[in-house]
């Protein structure tokens, strides 16, 4: 009987025990998968879905899809025209509904290479910014001539803020200061208190600034993060538990924060760039994914807000 009892009280201590906590990365490999788990959907809320691919140099671009009554919305395509076509596919095992509506969260080519797949009747919902920027990366002189088509949005968003009926799901498309670039857009679901964030949020990946506004971004973050949300979805990196992408998205920010003060510091010892990479120290980031082609990149960019170079 004794043992017995023993046998009970140990098996209920082990079902009490918290089970292993995710690892916070944006390495696969740390995460426990492989590259054959990939794409994957997650579903967030009954009819709302995150989409995770793996592209080079192996971490993720994330997009979002919304399945309303009568259409599909997608935020944020992938970095191909295969890519895109593979993430339609998925959605189409989910529903035989058309897919109406994109918003185009980052202007970036990872985001939106593969666009041409796309229905050609779509609704685009972009930032009138990026809508340029796509304009200027279609008849750019220099643009790679087997790179895929940039599709350009026939029209742009006219304020801050779109509100869309995805067939029964109320939509939000917001912009909420320039940040990872000039025209970031999030896609916020308010009943289902979900925020997409496209590249505004890179979940454990060193913050990239090829087109960023440093100081700005760090504001818009405190935007974001004031807004009724319980689940942050990021562009790059894994989407997270409600809990943890809050935290998250919190570190992210103080990422952000740590990098714009050591490039300062090194700014104000007058270091060039390439000699300031050499002496920098990101704490806990520099094991970040990317910290280590991104770290320069963030350097030039802090050191043009300082030098009053950004407009």
């Amino acid at each position: 009987m004794y043992r017995l009892t023993a046998l009970i009280a140990a098996a209920v201590l082990v079902a009490a025990l918290p089970a292993a906590a995710q690892p916070r990365t944006a390495f696969p490999e740390k995460r426990g998968h492989q590259l054959s788990d990939f794409p994957r959907v997650i579903k967030l809320a009954e009819n709302v879905y995150g989409y995770e691919e793996i592209r080079n140099p192996g971490f993720t671009t994330v997009s979002l899809f919304v399945v309303g009554t009568d259409g599909v919305l997608i935020a944020d395509g992938q970095g191909s025209p295969a890519a895109t076509q593979t993430m339609l596919d998925h959605i189409r095992k989910i529903t035989p509904l058309p897919v109406k509506w994109y918003v185009v969260g980052s202007d970036h080519g990872d985001h939106t290479a593969g666009n041409s797949v796309l229905p050609k009747d779509i609704t685009y919902i972009v930032h009138p910014v990026s809508k340029a920027q796509m304009e200027r990366d279609a008849a750019n002189p220099n643009r790679n001539p087997n790179a895929p088509p940039v599709v350009i949005p026939p029209t742009a968003m006219t304020g801050d803020r779109e509100v869309l009926n995805v067939g029964g799901i109320e939509v939000q498309v917001l912009f909420l200061g320039r940040g990872h670039t000039a025209g970031d857009l999030h896609v916020l679901l308010p009943k289902e208190r979900i925020l997409f964030m496209s590249e505004a949020f890179l979940n454990r990946v060193f913050p990239a600034m090829r087109s960023a506004y440093p100081s700005e971004w760090v504001a818009m973050l405190d935007k974001a993060l004031a807004l009724p949300v319980d689940r942050f979805v990021p562009g790059h990196g894994f989407i997270e538990e409600a809990k943890a992408s809050r935290e998250e998205l919190v570190e992210f920010q103080q990422a952000l924060r740590a990098v714009i003060a050591e490039a300062t510091r090194l700014h104000k010892a007058g270091l060039p760039p390439d000699e300031a990479r050499a002496k920098a120290n990101w704490g806990p980031y520099a094991e970040w994914f990317l910290a280590d082609s991104q770290d320069i990149i963030a350097i030039r960019k802090v050191y043009d807000e300082l030098d009053g170079k950004l407009q």
